[in-house]
């Protein structure tokens, strides 16, 4: 069995150290290896170095101090989280006598509230970094707000293990956005990854908590007592159709959506480079992170910047393609996804791509807790807005 490692060439430009990365043979470190040469080999590719996103910032801020500029709150967020919440209440409510059954039900909710909810929860995502707000507080409760027509409380929870994996990229036991060794051995099939694709929804919800725990705290029981009541009162009020029609439209939302793809298509590691890449003097680096920037962000808060997201996690939606634009030089030779559908079809049908196809670390990053104390210098993140540190 052979297990890939990730190593980074020592230059004098920070971009180069960077981008010119090359996977190399356990057996043989001169002769460079296909990033996807070990899937089906039962190893995932094991990194030893630190994540990229923190060197890239720190060049790109060397190279263009302006884009600090860029930080802080985005105002419209707040206006359409509520434009949503109250289209998906109107929705539920409108639906109230339809069979929960009948194709008007189901074409509805995977058409329209799945896509809302998908805009919900990377709401939720905005939310998490601080960028509704400038308060924490107001952050945290808009959150549990825009977490309503989900169905299920998670918005509280959502946060520290999302900034986790902002300041863990990759390692193992503190990612939890990465597939366990177990996933990726029982799902190493095109009806295992067709399996995964269909349920993600509820593969991000559970495996975090089986990677580690968090502690209940006074968030997490508003988020839990916020949820139940709106709920009950959906129930009570407007009847079973409602509710069923909000979950559902959650799950579909992390199922075989369009805009789901962008769960598999941001870390998984997919072949983009030419034929001549093959050439061990040209051989492009394995990648870790991979940006869309095709006309689904309109719908999802511009998840697709996703390089530039994880470079400057404190500048909002409506920023990112000014990153792209500014540090272009840093971005256009980067791999990047043409079409979110077309991510979850390789997904499943290409044997050679799977839930081994992330890059892992054995160490490094840290846990984030649910407290403000966390937030880290300017030096990591990039931003600061007041005296609050934006991550």
């Amino acid at each position: 069995m052979r297990s890939p490692v990730v190593t980074v060439a020592t230059v004098e430009d920070p971009k180069l150290a960077l981008e010119k990365v090359q996977p190399t043979s356990q057996k043989n470190p001169n002769v460079a290896v296909d990033p996807r040469d070990s899937v089906g080999q039962g190893d995932f590719f094991w990194s030893y170095t630190e994540e990229p996103h923190r060197t890239r910032r720190q060049a790109i801020i060397k190279a263009h101090p302006e884009i600090t500029k860029l930080c802080g709150p985005e105002p419209l967020t707040k206006y359409l989280v509520v434009t949503v919440v109250l289209f998906q209440i109107a929705s539920a409510y409108l639906l109230r006598n339809t069979a929960i059954g009948s194709w008007s039900f189901f074409l509805t909710a995977y058409i329209l509230g799945a896509t809302a909810n998908q805009n919900l929860f990377l709401a939720i995502h905005e939310i998490s970094h601080n960028l509704a707000f400038k308060s924490p507080l107001l952050n945290r409760t808009f959150a549990v707000f825009a977490n309503l027509p989900i169905g299920l409380p998670y918005s509280a929870a959502f946060r520290p293990y999302h900034l986790t994996h902002h300041k863990s990229l990759g390692v193992d036991g503190l990612d939890t956005d990465l597939p366990t060794a177990f996933e990726a051995i029982f799902l190493d099939s095109v009806l295992g990854k067709a399996f995964f694709c269909t349920f993600q929804i509820l593969f991000y919800a559970l495996r975090p908590m089986m990677v580690y725990q968090l502690p209940f705290t006074k968030l997490h029981l508003f988020n839990v007592i916020a949820q139940i009541t709106f709920d009950y009162l959906l129930l009570h009020y407007v009847g079973t159709n409602a509710l069923v029609y909000l979950v559902l439209s959650s799950f579909l939302a992390g199922s075989l959506h369009p805009c789901a793809g962008h769960f598999i298509a941001e870390h998984y590691v997919f072949e983009k480079q030419p034929l001549d890449a093959r050439n061990v003097t040209y051989l492009a680096p394995v990648p870790e992170t991979f940006s869309y920037y095709g006309p689904l962000n309109v719908l999802t808060y511009n998840v697709g910047y996703h390089n530039e997201h994880h470079d400057f996690p404190a500048i909002p939606w409506t920023r990112l393609p000014a990153v792209h634009d500014i540090a272009q030089e840093f971005y256009t030779e980067l791999p990047y996804h043409k079409s979110w559908v077309w991510v979850m079809w390789q997904f499943v049908w290409d044997k050679e791509v799977g839930l081994w196809c992330r890059v892992k670390r054995h160490e490094g990053g840290r846990k984030v807790g649910t407290g403000d104390q966390n937030y880290e210098s300017l030096t990591a993140d990039g931003c600061r807005s007041g005296s609050t540190v934006l991550i």
